[in-house]
């Protein structure tokens, strides 16, 4: 019998006296036994792939924040697509980046039927029919002042914001949107948005809240992405979250129920564990989180210089999500994890 006994001092209690016998390391053994009994595992159909989309033909535009993501007109968006559904994703993310001249106080370009929001969904649709498509109706990348809802005299609207993204919702609803996913934190906005979607016909339409948006430091490069980036004046601190709350985000969560959300989101993710792992286990809906452009920023920028095994650190921060409650994560590096699933 093995027992402690470190030089010179008086012989211990043996291991098994200490533990009562339970060696937890027994299953931690061989390959074999530690994937018997795996918790928890990351497949393709927990990913979701956020794309930017852009107007013209022919046009990949590398985000420089973000190693390896692109900017991409309607006709690339509509390949990537295909790649996606080949790979077994089962839903895309497009957001935005228009032109600086169709920008203005209020967001109103949000309102074209033939924004290139709309004209991405409608051709991917057309092209690619089996993957949902998801779509945001936050106004920030609309808005000549690069926040999510309209500003008067210096304040955001809420109400007023929340007729726009409503309004808009029929709008992406109309060119082929499975999901709407108001990301724009404004109050009743899920509400208004149900009862629009309902009242044009697309009750089949689900929503996608992002209920608990943190105002966080992890967003900057996706505002380089969508071209916000110069543009914001102020902050958004009005409308997200306070990074430090939880009950309050807790309070959003079943506020955004109430009024008729299919399921939840979380942004950020990785520094939000405890919060994903709260609405599961408060309201046992579908819950998803969105791996930001700050930590995949992160993670490749760590990779590129040597200091972490980035491939290992990729799967390790979307499994950590899928411990702490996701049924789904909104990630940059979909295709790239699909493809090392599927291989």
């Amino acid at each position: 019998m093995t027992r402690i006994s470190p030089q010179g001092a008086r012989q211990g209690r043996s291991v098994d006296e200490i533990t009562g016998g339970r060696r937890l390391r027994r299953m931690r053994k061989a390959d074999w036994s530690r994937r018997l009994v795996q918790e928890n595992r990351l497949s393709v159909d927990d990913l979701i792939w956020p794309i930017f989309v852009i107007d013209g033909e022919n046009r990949r535009e590398e985000i420089a924040a973000m190693p390896g993501v692109f900017r991409l007109s309607v006709d690339l968006a509509v390949r990537e697509a295909e790649r996606a559904a080949k790979l077994g994703i089962p839903a895309i993310a497009t957001f935005p980046n228009v032109a600086m001249g169709l920008r203005d106080d209020t967001g109103s370009h949000i309102l074209d039927p033939g924004n290139v929001i709309n004209s991405a969904t409608r051709a991917i649709k057309k092209a690619v029919p089996e993957i949902g498509i998801i779509t945001d109706v936050a106004l920030d990348p609309f808005t000549s002042h690069g926040h999510d809802g309209i500003l008067r005299d210096g304040i955001i609207v809420n109400d007023e914001t929340v007729a726009q993204v409503a309004a808009a919702a029929v709008t992406q609803a109309e060119a082929g949107a499975d999901i709407i996913a108001p990301s724009d934190m404004m109050d009743g906005r899920v509400g208004a948005i149900r009862d629009a979607l309902d009242a044009g016909g697309f009750q089949d339409v689900a929503i996608m809240s992002y209920a608990t948006k943190f105002q966080s430091a992890f967003y900057g490069p996706y505002r380089e992405a969508v071209g916000t980036a110069g543009l914001l004046k102020g902050d958004k601190k009005t409308y997200y979250i306070d990074h430090a709350n939880s009950d309050e985000a807790v309070r959003e969560a079943e506020q955004d129920l109430a009024e008729g959300a299919d399921m939840l989101m979380v942004k950020p993710g990785l520094p939000y564990l405890d919060i994903v792992r709260r609405l599961k286990d408060e309201f046992a809906v579908p819950t998803f989180a969105y791996q930001v452009s700050g930590e995949y920023a992160m993670i490749r920028a760590a990779a590129a210089n040597g200091w972490i095994d980035g491939e290992r650190a990729m799967l390790e921060s979307l499994l950590a999500l899928k411990r702490a409650g996701c049924d789904g994560i909104l990630t940059y590096f979909a295709p790239t994890v699909a493809g090392m699933l599927k291989g």
